[in-house]
Parts: structure tokens; C-alpha cells; sequence
């Protein structure tokens, strides 16, 4: 997934609460397949394009122990074709797969026995090609062989070629915690190809590659974590947060499980969970409702439905009882994060927990007025709710000003919670709050990207329809509210706490981003390693992506949008240089 898609999804994540101001309603044509697959329709005329995609309702949670990363690894198979488009010969290339598969079967046999000197000590590391037998390394020259023939037989990005061809344009997908969603925008006379397209892979996938896109996944694993300033801490900070729940290991999966997953369980995973009683569609742009739902019968209506409908995670979160902490040296400035076990999506509790999250949030929010303005503690502080599907947080952090320390920053926010606890919230502060959401909700609902990719991931949690009912929740949520939530959430036993201090001493981390707030500083982190792995062609897709986006996101957001294109500009002039 590139990376330009992946700055779309969260923003439209980010800006999901409420999803329609006050007296507009969305209008959704919904259509049931026979196999329990959802259709959502949103006819606007006048636009050539449709905002097309589908959710699987499968994430991160739906893993286990084994095979974390799998629902992530399946967004990038979802990609290699089918029976008809990837290969030249597909005889031939179903055979080689096969023949790959029993070769991994006596590869696993070696490398098992590598990991068992290893747990006994005999050797340091079992992935040290040293440690190999003759046998092993026979097997991988011979896979490696099987892998050669193969590529000569495939075409590559053959799906993203068909889809150009005909016009349509931002093919992408995501994957996380909760679920897993591709979409595209199509012209209008190319609907048709859309439904195609999608059915085939999902009833003719053929997983080629298989293999090697774990080698892909490991890349994309150290770009995004192991590469990143504090990348490898967040992830030990969510395993330390989470006690029982699922959502403690990474979507990208821990290392050693991408290491040793199998097609075969690959495959059973995917027969559960990319059934069509697991699959909603949405449609949004300039299209003929009852064309689309004969194009769904004809297509989509030839998936079997699963044996059995997916279960939920049964594990669920412990009951915290205890402050935890956690102390970390990086490469970042000095900060500290906060998070507080809240509640899950829907919960009657979260329009409280939002509206507080927003009363603290952005320049406006107290966080920034106490921390950076008044007291000059802090460079940036932000805060918010985020709950998940099954289970719920609220994250607070703050960048310490040179010469402050992370405590103090600490402090100063649990101060500002403990006045949300005693004081309640005057009616202006709180009714400007309500207004941010209606302006900014009202952007969001005018694009049919945006709208598309809201409607998918509300029926993943919910169903599509509280795009109507939540507004009103959030429009009564009252001071006293605001109150007992803070009250009730915001415990010491319930929070755990990771401080950061600058590994090495003073040297300041880079500092060009001072206009974000943390959250929007490591997003743009994050992304600066990849943009360093990228050609200039796809710095030139990325950077016509961004400035498209500085149109469609909030103005509060934009400072996001110029960092990230002050990094691809930077990067696209040291290539040029370098030619």
C-alpha cells in the first residue's frame, strides 16, 4: 500500500466523529446478496467518477498467536491476480506453486532444527546462512530455481495495469486493527470492469508469491518501525499496554510469525474471513442504483458463502490494577504519552470522551493554551479517544521545551485533566467544540472518497447508518458529561505512562516540524524513511497525491500535508542532484 493512501485512510479515520451535521442526512440504497454480501449505494450525479471499494471485516484482532500479520500480508496478495490476470500460463504457474509449497515443507523441517540450537544456545543467531546444513542450503538454491522459472511467467502489477488502462486511478488498500478495505475511483461507464475486477479476485485468487511478499512485509516492517525514531518503543508501549487483548501486537505482525506463516494457514484464513457474509461494498458517485445491483447479482452474487460466519475475538482485555511505565532513549525530542483504558466504539460513554478529547485538543484546546502558550512546558500537546472495535483508549502527549523535562510534562496534563474532573465546562467552550465537528464533518461528507471509505468502516463496526444517529449523541454530550467520564476514566491504576528522553544528551532531534503536534510529527517521521526508499517516480505520484489532498482535508491538518510535501520535495532534489 503506498503511502499517499495510507496519509487518506487516517485522516478519514481521524476525522470519523460524527459523521453528518446536524439536519443533513446521508441516504444509503442497501442491497443483501443471498451469500450475505452487503451493497452500499450513494447515487450523486454529475460526477464521471465512482468511489468504489470493500471492507472485509477481518483485522489484526481475528489473529492469533502464530500468525500475527497474516490479515496484513493478505492486503498485499489480494494484489497478485487470479486465474486470468498475472500470469502467462497459469497451468504452469498453479504446478510451480505447488511445487514451492512442498519445497517450504522440508525448508521448515531445517530451519526448526536451526531454531532449536539456538533456544539451547549451541548458536547466536539461526538465521546466519554459517549455520546452514548442505541439505538446507541445497533446498533454497533449488526454491530459489522454482522462483526464477515462476517469474518468468508472471506479470507483474498486472491488476493495477488492467484498472489504468481503463482510466480509474488511486487502486490502494489498507489494513487495521479491525478490518481490511480496498478501494479505487472508476469512471462511470467502467463500473462494470469494477465489479469484475473484484469478484474475480475473490473467487479466483491465486496467491503467487507467496513467499517472497513475506520478505516484502519484513521491509515495509523495518521502514515503518524498526527505521522510525521511537517506531520499536510504540510497539513494545502498545504490547506493555494491552494485558490480554489482541490489539497488543502490531497489524504488521511480529517478526517471527511472518517468518514461519504457512499458505496453507494463509488459505484457511482467507476462506473464513474473505467469505462474501464477511465482505460490504460501497458504491458513491454517478451511477444507476438498479445497474449496480444487477452488475452485484451477476458478479458478486457467484461467491459461495462461508461454511460459517466468522466469531469474534473471545480474549478480552484484563482489568488494569496498576500503573505501568516505561522509559525509553531515542532519537526524538523529550516527551511523554499517556493512555487511559476508555471504551470501545458505540459505547455509551464515547461522545463524552470525544467531545473531552476535542475540548483538549488542537491550538485552540486547553493542552496547547496550558502547556505551550501559558506555562511553556511544552512544544505541542494533544489528546484524544480512540476506540477500537472491542475495546477503547485515550491518548495524551506532550514534547517537552528545551530545558523542561518529560515529568513536568506529565504533570501539567494531569493537572489540566483534574480541572476537567472539578470544573465544568462553560457552554461557549463546549458549544465550539459541537461547531468544529458540524464544519469539519460537513467537509468530509462532500467528497465521495471520503464518504465511500466512512460508510465502509462504519458497517465493519456498527452498520453505515450511524453515520445519521451518532450526530445527535455527540450534540447532547453536557458538561456534566464531560465530567464523569474524566472521573471515571482517568485513574492512575488505569494508565500507563512512557517517557522518552533524547538518546545521546542535548543534540536536538530534527526540529523542521515544530507546527505539528506529536501525533502529526511521528506520522511524518514514519514516513520520511520510506519516502527515503522511494524512485522518483513514486515520489511523483506521492507528491500529486499530497498536493490533491491539501484541497480535501481541514485546514487544521494542513500543516501535516505542507510537512509531508516539504519531505518528498527535499528527497526528489537530492535524486536530481544526484543524476
Amino acid at each position: 500500500m503506498n503511502m499517499v493512501s495510507i496519509q487518506r485512510i487516517a485522516l478519514c479515520v481521524l476525522l470519523l466523529l460524527p459523521a453528518a451535521v446536524a439536519g443533513q442526512e446521508v441516504r444509503v440504497v442497501e442491497h443483501e446478496l443471498d451469500n450475505g454480501m452487503t451493497l452500499l449505494l450513494v447515487p450523486r450525479p454529475g460526477d464521471p467518477n465512482v468511489a468504489a471499494g470493500w471492507v472485509a471485516r477481518v483485522g489484526s484482532v481475528n489473529e492469533r498467536p502464530g500468525i500475527t500479520g497474516v490479515a496484513h500480508l493478505f492486503e498485499h496478495m489480494m494484489f497478485k491476480g487470479t486465474h486470468t490476470i498475472g500470469t502467462t500460463d497459469i497451468e504452469q504457474d498453479l504446478q510451480i506453486i505447488a511445487e514451492l509449497d512442498a519445497l517450504k515443507e522440508e525448508i521448515r523441517v531445517e530451519e526448526a532444527l536451526l531454531i532449536e540450537r539456538h533456544r539451547l544456545g549451541a548458536i547466536d543467531d539461526p538465521q546466519d546462512p554459517a549455520e546452514r546444513s548442505s541439505r538446507h542450503q541445497q533446498l533454497l538454491e533449488d526454491f530459489d530455481a522454482l522462483l526464477a522459472r515462476q517469474s518468468e511467467l508472471l506479470i507483474k502489477e498486472d491488476f493495477s495495469r488492467v484498472y489504468t488502462g481503463q482510466g480509474a486511478s488511486g487502486m490502494n488498500a489498507g489494513t487495521s486493527y479491525d478490518f481490511t478495505i480496498y478501494f479505487v475511483n472508476v469512471p462511470a461507464n467502467k463500473l462494470e470492469l469494477w465489479f469484475w475486477m473484484e469478484a474475480d479476485r475473490l473467487l479466483n485468487p491465486v496467491f503467487r508469491e507467496f513467499y517472497a511478499e513475506r520478505d516484502v512485509v519484513h521491509e515495509e516492517r523495518r521502514l515503518r518501525t524498526d527505521s522510525t525514531p521511537i517506531g520499536r518503543f510504540q510497539e513494545q508501549f502498545d504490547a506493555m499496554f494491552w494485558d490480554s487483548s489482541p490489539y497488543g501486537w502490531p497489524v504488521v505482525g511480529w517478526p517471527s510469525d511472518i517468518e514461519g506463516i504457512t499458505r496453507e494457514e494463509a488459505l484457511a484464513f482467507f476462506d473464513v474471513f474473505y467469505a462474501p457474509n464477511n465482505i460490504a461494498a460501497a458504491l458513491v458517485g454517478d451511477f444507476d442504483p438498479d445497474e449496480a445491483i444487477a452488475l452485484a447479482e451477476r458478479y458478486f452474487g457467484r461467491l459461495s458463502r462461508g461454511a460459517r460466519d466468522p466469531a469474534p475475538p473471545r480474549t478480552r482485555e484484563m482489568p488494569q490494577q496498576a500503573e505501568k511505565r516505561m522509559v525509553a532513549h531515542a532519537e526524538t525530542n523529550p516527551q511523554v504519552a499517556i493512555r487511559y483504558h476508555s471504551v470501545p466504539d458505540g459505547h455509551v460513554d464515547e461522545p463524552a470522551l470525544v467531545v473531552l478529547g476535542q475540548l483538549l485538543n488542537g491550538r485552540t484546546g486547553r493542552l496547547y493554551k496550558a502547556l505551550v502558550e501559558e506555562q511553556e512546558v511544552a512544544t505541542a500537546a494533544s489528546g484524544g479517544q480512540a476506540g477500537f472495535k472491542y475495546e477503547g483508549m485515550f491518548q495524551l502527549r506532550g514534547t517537552a521545551r528545551q530545558g523542561r523535562t518529560p515529568e513536568e510534562v506529565e504533570q501539567a496534563i494531569y493537572a489540566e485533566l483534574e480541572r476537567l474532573k472539578t470544573e465544568p465546562v462553560g457552554d461557549r467552550e463546549l458549544q465550539k467544540v459541537k461547531n468544529q465537528n458540524a464544519a469539519g464533518t460537513f467537509r468530509d461528507l462532500e467528497g465521495n472518497f471520503q464518504l465511500m471509505m466512512q460508510l465502509l468502516i462504519r458497517e465493519n463496526t456498527r452498520g453505515w447508518e450511524t453515520i445519521n444517529t451518532d450526530p445527535p449523541l455527540y450534540d447532547a454530550v453536557t458538561a456534566e458529561d464531560v465530567m464523569r467520564v474524566a472521573e471515571k476514566y482517568f485513574t492512575p491504576e488505569a494508565r500507563a505512562v512512557a517517557i522518552y528522553y533524547r538518546k545521546g544528551g542535548d543534540a536536538p532531534a530534527d526540529d523542521r516540524f515544530t507546527d505539528l503536534d506529536d501525533e502529526e510529527r511521528q506520522q511524518v517521521e514514519q514516513m520520511a524513511g520510506m519516502i527515503r526508499q522511494m524512485n522518483k517516480e513514486q515520489l511523483d505520484q506521492m507528491l500529486a497525491g499530497a498536493d490533491q489532498m491539501r484541497a480535501q482535508v481541514p485546514a487544521e491538518s494542513q500543516d501535516m500535508v505542507d510537512a509531508l510535501v516539504e519531505l518528498i520535495q527535499e528527497r526528489l532534489a537530492e535524486l536530481g542532484g544526484e543524476q
